[in-house]
């Protein structure tokens, strides 16, 4: 390999262009990762080798013209707007790597905030073996949230969709099979759980039919099953209030997260349905993200 050929900056430099004039947001991220994901490289690793002007390494078996026919693959697929995490395979959530792919919803960085509230709420329970239960699990990621920062937890993850639950057993078989996976309708999952589980979390599909996701990677990758929530958008969070007030005893707590303008029909929604003191929590970006509610 020569030096010219193996110039990371110019690179670089060509793949940040390639993804900005496809609109992606943080093509200078994603262009890293996607050099480092051939090239075996760390972010930090790929910018010391852009200061000190060093070559990209030699990969065993496979000649530079190889990677970079590989490499110029992947960035097309970038620009096309294919998520980042099904080219790389992988989905970074909290303290976990999770194997995504077509058919499961990619779990997004929101979301880590609202798996934090559900740590923190199972970690607190005086019981020595708390339950905790993720309705629609898709990747599995609020489920072996719980369940890895809470070890003496019991986690369920429900999930009615077959072609994302190949997606959860194999997540939760990387973390030493700490969850149970329930494959079926949220509507009548866990019978045996009725009044037993202190924390019920949940990130439903809360898209109304009638709305078109901004995102591509959403509108075009993300399966539908995850996204839509029928008329309103409500009513997998409607069936999800009535299940988690059927499994969770005395003072548990259900929290879930809806889009930034439903705050207030959901608080209503479960009023209605007797949960107490429903809440509104703000994301990082201080929009109305999560609700959470008690269990009388």
């Amino acid at each position: 390999m020569t030096e010219s050929h193996a110039d990371i900056s110019g690179l670089r430099q060509q793949a940040q262009r390639t993804l900005a004039e496809a609109g992606i947001a943080d093509f200078e991220v994603d262009a890293d990762l996607l050099i480092g994901h051939v090239w075996g490289l760390t972010r930090g690793e790929i910018e010391a080798k852009v200061i000190g002007g060093s070559a990209l390494p030699e990969l065993g078996g496979e000649t530079y013209d190889q990677a970079l026919e590989r490499f110029t693959a992947l960035l097309h697929r970038r620009a096309g707007r294919e998520p980042l995490q099904h080219i790389l395979g992988v989905a970074w959530f909290r303290n976990l790597e999770l194997a995504v792919g077509p058919g499961v919803f990619v779990p997004r960085p929101e979301t880590e905030l609202l798996a934090e509230y559900a740590v923190e709420a199972l970690r607190a329970q005086a019981h020595p073996e708390p339950i905790g239960v993720d309705l629609g699990t898709g990747s599995g990621a609020i489920a072996l949230s719980m369940a890895t920062e809470v070890p003496h937890a019991k986690v369920y993850a429900v999930e009615r969709s077959a072609e994302a639950a190949i997606w959860t057993r194999k997540n939760i078989a990387s973390y030493s099979d700490v969850v149970e996976l329930v494959e079926g309708d949220l509507a009548d999952a866990l019978p045996e759980l009725n009044g037993k589980v202190s924390v019920i979390a949940s990130n439903p599909p809360y898209i109304p039919a009638a709305a078109i996701p901004r995102d591509p990677e959403v509108r075009m990758f993300d399966p539908e099953m995850a996204l839509y929530g029928g008329e309103d958008g409500l009513d997998i969070v409607r069936d999800l209030s009535r299940t988690a007030m059927r499994l969770g005893h005395s003072g548990a707590m259900l929290i879930l997260e809806h889009g930034e303008l439903q705050g207030a029909q959901i608080r209503e929604l479960l009023a209605a349905d007797g949960w107490r003191a429903p809440e509104t929590l703000r994301d990082l970006t201080t929009r109305d993200r999560y609700t959470r509610a008690t269990r009388p």
